[in-house]
């Protein structure tokens, strides 16, 4: 077995259908790879889900790897992946403006986690920490949590416990804050403007709470924050991940990247380069969420990084050591 065997758990990748089908059977059999996410194109029925999830796990222990991490974007409202009979959630926007925001969040997520647990997913890709006023065209307004950063660092702190207690990790997004952003980075690369000490006193807050309340991952955004890092979206910046994240607020959990085959990032360079300098800035895990080819070139290309001696074996056994405390606690 090679000193990078374990590279493959660095990688969170998409499954094409509703089966485990022979390209990811590969995946798992070949590069060692047990971290998935699962999306509408995954879901036929609860049943369906569970045996899926079933089917990955099993394949993974045949192949002599820890138990899979199994994502999921399930923020209700706009971004849900289960259909019914799952538990269908209004948008975070509208949970945060109920009567009782507390009491409407602790129930999603604890009705979330529930739900996630039964079918053996065991992440959820949330709660959306980015500070979004209303009415000015930025394209998170939904999914946010709110305009005041202290309250969404409330209301997604007690999502992240709430979830974490039901055993599905919750995963903070997007780092350092997607709320100013007009542009869909799906689609295009966006620039936030603003100011430094605007930034502190307003989306940084949220993450600082989140760190608080023991976040297992938190996840990058594919974005250019000009007083930041004027060159480089925060997924592939050292200066954001490393300096700012890890350092400044003492984030030592799970980093995981946004999808590489967004358009943020691949307009600009091949999924495999993206791999490369996201974990240079810091990123503990590359998610892909479609094209195995694609995951395969990564793969291939942090590989050779690896062998050439751009990152050292102590910095990949830093992040192997990451995913698998998140993997201890909830898989």
């Amino acid at each position: 077995m090679s000193k990078f065997a374990e590279l493959g758990q660095l990688f969170m990748v998409g499954i094409p259908g509703a089966y485990l089908d022979e390209s990811t059977l590969r995946l798992i059999g070949e590069l060692g790879i047990n971290n998935f996410i699962i999306f509408k194109r995954n879901v036929d029925n609860p049943e369906q889900l569970k045996d899926l999830c079933a089917e990955v796990k099993e394949a993974c222990q045949r192949a002599g790897l820890p138990q899979p991490l199994i994502a999921i974007d399930q923020e209700g409202g706009t971004v849900a992946r289960l259909p019914a009979p799952f538990t269908q959630f209004a948008d975070a926007r509208q949970l945060a403006g109920a009567a009782d925001p507390v009491a409407a969040l602790a129930d999603y997520a604890a009705t979330c986690a529930r739900e996630l647990a039964q079918a053996g997913i065991n992440m959820n890709l949330a709660p959306v920490l980015d500070v979004c006023p209303a009415g000015h065209g930025f394209f998170m307004e939904k999914r946010s949590l709110g305009a005041d950063p202290q309250l969404v660092g409330k209301l997604g702190s007690q999502v992240i416990r709430s979830l974490q207690a039901g055993r599905v990790a919750a995963c903070g997004k997007h780092f350092p804050g997607l709320g100013a952003a007009k542009l869909d980075p799906h689609l295009h690369l966006p620039v936030v403007a603003r100011a430094l000490a605007e930034m502190r006193e307003i989306d940084l807050v949220p993450f600082q709470q989140a760190i608080a309340a023991d976040v297992a991952a938190i996840m990058t955004s594919h974005t250019i924050y000009e007083h930041l890092d004027a060159t480089t979206p925060a997924t592939l910046s050292r200066h954001i991940l490393t300096d700012l994240l890890r350092s400044e607020l003492g984030f030592d959990g799970l980093v995981i990247t946004d999808d590489l085959e967004m358009g943020a990032i691949e307009k600009e360079r091949t999924v495999a380069a993206a791999g490369v300098q996201a974990f240079a800035a810091g990123a503990d895990m590359i998610l892909i969420c479609h094209g195995h080819e694609k995951v395969r070139q990564a793969y291939d290309s942090l590989m050779a990084a690896i062998s050439a001696g751009k990152f050292t074996l102590p910095r990949c056994g830093k992040s192997l050591a990451r995913v698998e405390a998140v993997r201890r606690r909830f898989a």
